[in-house]
């Protein structure tokens, strides 16, 4: 497994905690379907739930109005990308 598909792994069990997702595993969410409406079905007080632990856990905020969410959030992989860079940007001198 590459560092990027671990760490899509580690963000789909932070979503699974944040949201108390009963019975769903890592496993059974696929990185690239989307988060909202099909998928896992979020709405928008899931994001920013979401938002809020990924701010607490790696440093990288989101606002409500960044025209790129809708992008951010459209899968786990996409968002494991865009937490993965920012995070990493931080770590730059």
């Amino acid at each position: 497994m590459s560092p990027m598909e671990e760490f899509e792994n580690e963000i789909k069990l932070l979503i699974i905690e944040t949201l108390n997702l009963e019975n769903v595993t890592p496993a059974a969410i696929e990185a690239t379907a989307p988060l909202f409406v099909k998928g896992l079905g979020l709405d928008s007080i899931d994001a920013l739930e979401i938002a809020m632990e990924i701010r607490k856990r790696y440093g990288v905020k989101t606002t409500a109005d960044d025209a790129k969410n809708r992008e951010i959030f459209a899968s786990v992989r996409s968002l494991a990308a865009y937490v993965w860079h920012q995070s990493q940007a931080q770590r730059q001198p």
